[in-house]
């Protein structure tokens, strides 16, 4: 039965049980419960959500519909680097969505141009040679144009059609949709899609001889990420992407770097990669490129860009004016408040209290990664229980594994708000000591 609101919009069937045609502004905030249920009632079956709903964010904290805060140390898995609701995109969405937010890419506009000048400079300043530039909606859509450039920069410029095989990485992740889902090396995410698109190989991370031993004449390009993040949160070694460009080089194929997760400032640099000293062919980024608005990004040198050519790849809403501005907005905050350089900081005070605190605590093996992405590895399956403690005491963390928790705040956290973090996570880990989880990390 379909009813209407006060206001007279129709409310589908499912009115009174969360109070919509009752509850007015200023009046008791809605049934969190009842949202819940309702949510899984009706939403797809593709996510375990937590028993929360978020109602409202500002800076590193957020709001469900109670009314209870959270600091937030996920950060939208990447996305919220500027944290929640920062005035600055507040502005920018505001004003942008008044003037233009689509024409297609029959057409040029003016923030896609500008967005894509701003991302070829940073390539250009970290590369030595500028970028070409095709703008997207999502990290699994930059992943996929990646793997159709290299495939067809064999094909068409190389004139080497037998050219086609990508190397990836066991334990890796680069997307959810086919191709990008073929090139993640984790089975359980192409468990009951085959067949996968062939033509991909998986060597060990962080092992140049297993690299060399897939190697050949039919590789066209190596995927790699910086940091497996999804993949339990193991950064690249010191001279293993300097290894791979060599060996690319060797074969006469593209070397491609994943920074969806890692990019745009995570680690304290723009791109993750200019802390290896390494030249890619090809880089993609997404997540906090556009603090919570969907947007991806592929750049590529200008050499490899040839192997694109009009038609060959497209998009529909991909480069929309509206994401393009707030993204140009992304990069403006950056520079003006030195967020890189925050990054760097609180980062190092994040890594230093996880540090302290796994040395309090005997399960703990301490935190791995870089800037504001660190893992904190367990020697048992307490992960989950802890994070559901953490979330109990008003904090927000990220099950990684059954032995990780990843840390994700938004680039704009405080030490304030790192110590703060680490306080609630040693209270819950005292209360998880307590009460040690049993089989597969659910408490006892």
């Amino acid at each position: 039965m379909t009813t209407t609101n006060r206001s007279g919009a129709s409310t589908g069937g499912h009115a009174g049980v969360l109070g919509f045609d009752d509850a007015g502004e200023g009046e008791a905030p809605l049934d969190m419960a009842a949202l819940v249920e309702l949510g899984r009632a009706t939403m797809a079956k593709s996510f375990r959500q937590a028993p929360i709903v978020f109602t409202r964010g500002e800076g590193c904290y957020l709001w469900d519909a109670e009314g209870r805060r959270y600091l937030d140390f996920v950060g939208g898995l990447a996305v919220n680097g500027l944290g929640h609701s920062h005035p600055r995109i507040v502005e920018a969405v505001s004003d942008q969505i008044r003037t233009l937010v689509h024409v297609s890419n029959l057409y040029f506009n003016e923030p896609a141009i500008r967005l894509s000048k701003r991302l070829s400079d940073e390539f250009q300043r970290a590369t030595g040679g500028p970028a070409r530039v095709f703008l997207c909606n999502s990290g699994t859509e930059a992943t996929e144009a990646a793997m159709k450039l290299a495939r067809r920069y064999a094909y068409a410029v190389k004139k080497e059609p037998q050219r086609n095989v990508i190397v990836s990485f066991e334990h890796s992740f680069h997307g959810r949709t086919y191709g990008a889902m073929t090139v993640t090396g984790q089975p359980k995410y192409q468990e009951g899609f085959g067949p996968i698109v062939p033509g991909v190989r998986y060597a060990s991370f962080n092992d140049l001889a297993s690299v060399e031993a897939v190697m050949g004449p039919d590789v066209c390009a190596v995927f790699v990420e910086p940091i497996q993040a999804e993949g339990g949160l193991f950064p690249a070694a010191p001279g293993f992407l300097r290894g791979l460009r060599e060996l690319c080089d060797r074969h006469g194929a593209l070397l491609c770097l994943d920074e969806v997760q890692v990019g745009c400032g995570r680690t304290g640099r723009f791109f993750a990669f200019e802390t290896h000293d390494v030249r890619p062919d090809v880089v993609w980024l997404a997540k906090a490129l556009g603090a919570g608005i969907p947007i991806g990004a592929m750049l590529c040198s200008e050499a490899t860009s040839d192997g694109f050519a009009p038609g060959s790849h497209g998009t529909t809403f991909g480069g929309n004016a509206f994401a393009a501005q707030v993204a140009l907005t992304v990069l403006e905050v950056f520079e003006e408040d030195g967020i890189l350089d925050n990054v760097r900081e609180t980062g190092a005070t994040l890594n230093h209290e996880l540090t302290r605190l796994s040395e309090r605590f005997d399960v703990l093996t301490g935190p791995r990664g870089v800037g504001l992405i660190q893992g904190l590895g367990f020697r048992e399956e307490w992960a989950f229980a802890t994070a559901d403690a953490c979330m109990k005491r008003g904090l927000l963390v990220n099950k990684l594994n059954t032995k990780t928790l990843r840390f994700l705040p938004p680039l704009i956290a405080q030490k304030a708000h790192v110590r703060a973090a680490v306080e609630l996570l040693s209270d819950a880990l005292g209360e998880v000591k307590r009460n040690p989880p049993t089989q597969e990390g659910k408490p006892s």
